[in-house]
């Protein structure tokens, strides 16, 4: 009988190849990720309690590990064999996210592990972006742009073949893992000489920088990996001193004593050599390295307080420095409860349930109310971590590190159908897989103090 690697196995792998491959490539990377780990030890050193929470909950062994990449690309088709790329590992698409409005022709999903156990073993995470070529305003670059891509191939003949065969035969073997991987990372590899000639990139980096760059070369080139920190504000202090220029701001929520969602900045992409064809030698830039820090995932209902509290922030925070930008962003969500106790009792937040040593030795409980249960030391309630995107911070993210300082919003807008279509399949809504971990967690450790239901 063939022995079949898991996908998790495969993932893991995976995340550690592409992580070398971009360190060799942009060796500033390798300085970032020397800086995040430095900031996160002090921070566990500075703070036994969360140190201690997060062994508790095996957060700590998933912190070193912890990364996300992101990609571009121009085809339907490209999209949906990225689908089945990222289904060998046990990636899924999740969530739907337009970033035309902020000024960025793409919409995007995430494709990664969703269960418990999968996140805990490795949360490799891509978010990967499909180029709406109709939004490119002139019908001769969008012809253009549609007969470009038609001629290339972002994946080897030998990933091709894996790919059909782990969905023959429910996965892979040792070796057809390791070959996987090595010939899958070569979708993501960069590739210094461009498809096109000088003129052409030129045009179509003046459409916009990220259309030149999904459309100009072999591949969707891997733009960013980044590691995850637990204080964004410390490591984007000492990113100049390690020789890293960060973009201007933080993009997402202010600081929390109860952090929410995610918060991410990077330092600014590298202006690297290209030839063209005929060639001609120029620069393209688009590769960087982002930090990110992630939070509780929100509720429907927390969702629509914190996109409210940043709309009626941002009017006041253009163009102010990082620190300016962080009082302002601070004063707007005083109106956001910033302690879990309160989240939790608003319905604002996402939690796991369990139960205690003693809840599980007292008995069947004669309360059923979970805010009684969790003050009698029955239960306990844990933030859950968010594990997706916001699209207002990764325009953000995309805006700097193309060179872009305009945000305009293109003519055209949300089109879930469209982009389903061209992945192949349905993208999972985000909250709906909060909601479910927390009822299920919340079932079970109901059922263990003898509580069949809720009221």
């Amino acid at each position: 009988m063939t022995t079949l690697v898991s996908h998790h196995e495969i993932r893991d792998r995976f995340s550690k190849a592409m992580s070398a491959m971009y360190q060799a490539e942009v060796p500033q990377y390798e300085t970032l990720l020397d800086l995040v780990a430095e900031v996160n030890r002090e921070t566990l050193e500075r703070d036994p309690e969360l140190a201690a929470r997060l062994k508790a909950h095996d957060e700590l062994n998933r912190l070193g590990v912890e990364r996300h990449g992101a990609i571009r690309v121009g085809t339907p088709a490209e999209l949906t064999m990225l689908r089945r790329l990222f289904a060998v590992m046990g990636m899924y698409p999740v969530g739907y996210y337009d970033l035309s409005e902020a000024g960025v022709p793409v919409h995007s999903t995430a494709f990664r592990p969703i269960d418990d156990a999968a996140l805990a073993r490795n949360p490799f995470r891509v978010f990967t972006s499909l180029l709406r070529l109709e939004l490119i305003e002139s019908a001769e670059m969008r012809e253009r742009a549609t007969d470009i891509l038609a001629e290339r191939d972002i994946f080897t003949p030998v990933a091709r073949e894996l790919i059909e065969l782990s969905e023959c035969q429910g996965g892979l073997t040792d070796e057809q893992a390791d070959r996987f991987v090595a010939e899958s990372l070569e979708t993501f590899r960069w590739h210094q000489d461009a498809t096109v000639d000088l003129e052409t990139y030129e045009a179509l980096h003046a459409e916009h920088r990220l259309i030149a760059d999904v459309v100009c070369f072999h591949g969707p080139h891997i733009n960013h990996l980044t590691p995850r920190t637990l204080d964004i504000d410390e490591a984007q202090r000492r990113m100049p001193a390690a020789g890293m220029n960060p973009k201007e701001v933080i993009e997402g929520p202010p600081r929390r004593d109860c952090p929410i969602l995610l918060r991410q900045t990077s330092f600014k992409a590298l202006e690297e050599p290209t030839r063209f064809a005929g060639e001609r030698q120029g620069t393209h830039t688009a590769r960087f390295g982002e930090i990110e820090q992630r939070g509780v995932a929100l509720t429907a209902k927390g969702r629509a307080l914190y996109d409210r509290l940043l709309a009626e922030s941002r009017q006041r925070t253009a163009g102010l420095t990082n620190e300016e930008h962080q009082r302002v962003l601070a004063e707007a969500f005083d109106d956001f409860p910033d302690t879990e106790t309160e989240l939790r009792r608003q319905g604002l937040a996402f939690f796991e349930y369990r139960p205690t040593e003693a809840g599980c030795e007292a008995g069947p409980a004669t309360e059923t109310e979970v805010e009684q249960l969790i003050e009698q030391g029955l239960i306990t309630a844990r933030p859950i971590t968010y594990e997706d995107f916001l699209p207002v911070s990764a325009a953000g993210i995309f805006q700097s590190n193309l060179g872009g300082n305009g945000s305009e919003a293109y003519a055209g807008h949300a089109n879930r159908e469209a982009f389903e279509a061209a992945l192949g399949a349905p993208v999972t809504d985000e909250l709906t897989l909060y909601a479910e971990r927390e009822r299920s967690s919340l079932d079970a450790a109901l059922a263990s103090l003898g509580i069949p239901s809720i009221r």
